[in-house]
């Protein structure tokens, strides 16, 4: 799904709806060539104006809501975390049906009002026009009310590109994670919310040529084993799975990072168990300070430059590597 932001609308709740179309309804006034006439045309226009003022709004809230059909994407995953992909959909579900359910008791009340010679009858037929229209907005209540919590949380979501290859940075904090995407990224990466760490997600782009990559440092994710987290952690880092291409570990042979180098690799056999068939580049950064001596991990330092091109190019050639499925248009 490529990176977009949604223009959702504020979504009313059921009473908020019930006055705005019965107000504008209320203000309705048509004149006739005889008492019947004016009143029939008058109701014919109230009971129009409140069934497409409710059911245009809701086919807009069905229509403007992102649609998240798509399985095993980063995306749904995380719409699933912070607001519940099936509730989601029931009740994006449940707005198309009052939206339908509200047109067809639309034209039934109008085919009434016009064949009808009665006043009293036209208006018995209005009035019952409006209590079966409350009727519906009362039974969607609780979805009205849930999309709009979930228009609020989408807010809170990171809009990232997942149709563009990307490497996900792990390792334990102070190791040089975010220096490294910051010397790594042609621009200054960003910082996007991310329900499940305080400090945000960050994300930065490399450009080769023509093509562009994204790199992906999250704080607070995949800086802990992954046996210790709890299962909504790590449900995030499920979520975070469908993102990654290519993960990038850090490994600190100084340790000035506070962990010692056991306890890294202890990390890393946790990261690779997790991620199993994503390509894991194994570094070891703060290469001016100290060195492990292994000759298959690259050493680099993002203070001094040493070996910066090196990982650059190593990083985007696993990249290169990436297939990525082809989109699907709807037509």
């Amino acid at each position: 799904m490529a990176e977009k932001t949604y223009s959702i609308p504020t979504v009313l709740t059921s009473e908020e709806l019930m006055d705005k179309a019965f107000h504008r309804a209320s203000k309705i006034t048509v004149n006739g060539t005889t008492a019947l006439d004016g009143k029939k045309k008058t109701i014919l226009a109230k009971i129009t104006a409140s069934g497409d003022i409710v059911k245009d709004t809701l086919v807009e809230y069905v229509n403007r809501f992102p649609r998240l059909e798509k399985e095993d994407d980063f995306f749904p995953e995380l719409v699933d975390l912070v607001i519940g992909l099936d509730q989601y959909k029931k009740s994006l579900g449940a707005m198309n049906w009052a939206a339908g359910r509200t047109e067809k008791l639309k034209n039934e009340a109008l085919k009434n009002v016009r064949r009808s010679k009665d006043i009293q009858i036209i208006e018995s037929v209005r009035s019952s026009f409006y209590g079966r229209l409350s009727s519906i907005l009362r039974q969607i209540s609780d979805d009205l009310l849930f999309l709009q919590n979930a228009k609020n949380r989408f807010r809170d979501l990171p809009t990232i590109s997942s149709d563009v290859a990307t490497v996900v940075v792990a390792g334990f904090p102070n190791v040089g994670k975010s220096k490294l995407v910051t010397e790594l990224s042609t621009a200054t990466p960003e910082i996007a919310p991310y329900p499940f760490t305080t400090k945000g997600i960050v994300i930065g782009h490399i450009e080769e040529s023509w093509r562009k990559f994204q790199i992906i440092d999250t704080p607070g994710l995949l800086d802990r084993r992954l046996d210790e987290r709890n299962d909504i952690e790590k449900q995030a880092i499920l979520a975070l799975k469908y993102l990654t291409h290519v993960m990038l570990f850090i490994l600190d042979p100084s340790e000035t990072c506070g962990y010692s180098m056991e306890k890294q690799l202890a990390l890393l056999e946790s990261i690779e168990r997790g991620f199993t068939g994503v390509p894991i580049i194994v570094v070891e950064s703060k290469c001016d300070v100290a060195r492990s001596g292994n000759n298959e991990h690259l050493c680099f330092s993002a203070e001094t430059g040493e070996n910066m091109d090196i990982l650059r190019q190593q990083v985007i050639f696993e990249l290169k590597k990436v297939v990525l499925p082809e989109k699907v248009v709807n037509v």
